[in-house]
This record gives C-alpha cells, sequence and structure tokens, in this order.
C-alpha cells in the first residue's frame, strides 16, 4: 500500500475514506487511534490514507475533486417544511 493524502483532521479522513471505498477503491486510513494522544504527539501530520499502488492515480484524482468541489446550498425559498 502506498499513502496518498494527510488528512486535517479524523472527520476530513472518514470522509475521504468513504468516497473511495464507495467507489470500490481499498483503504485504509491509518494514525485514527494517534489522535487521541495530541499533547503528547504533534497535533498535525498523524492521519494517512493508504491505498493499493494500482489505484493511487484514481484515489488521488478522486481526493482532489473531492476538496475542490463547492457545497450544495438549498435556497430557503425552495425548502418546504412538513
Amino acid at each position: 500500500m502506498i499513502k496518498i493524502f494527510c488528512p486535517d483532521n479524523l472527520l476530513e479522513a472518514q470522509c475521504l475514506k468513504d468516497v473511495l471505498l464507495n467507489h470500490g477503491i481499498a483503504c485504509h486510513l491509518g494514525g485514527s487511534y494517534l489522535t487521541g494522544a495530541v499533547g503528547e504527539l504533534p497535533a498535525s501530520g498523524l492521519l494517512a490514507l493508504y491505498v493499493e499502488d494500482g489505484d493511487a492515480g484514481l484515489a488521488k484524482a478522486m481526493i482532489e475533486d473531492y476538496l475542490k468541489a463547492s457545497p450544495v446550498l438549498e435556497d430557503s425559498a425552495e425548502v418546504q417544511e412538513d
């Protein structure tokens, strides 16, 4: 496996892992248990996403697309309450 990305936080890491898994790319999140030791360890650089070597190019492209995406905000006039 090869490291393809270092997420900023555990929430981002899990979202990106889910994106990859939902597209059939096997992924491992390393360092998730180390985040509990912040204060004893550096606060950044603990998390990393790993994929198989053959999936690295596609996985990196998917992560770039995810990070460039803009949130979809619903117009408050169009939202109807039930």
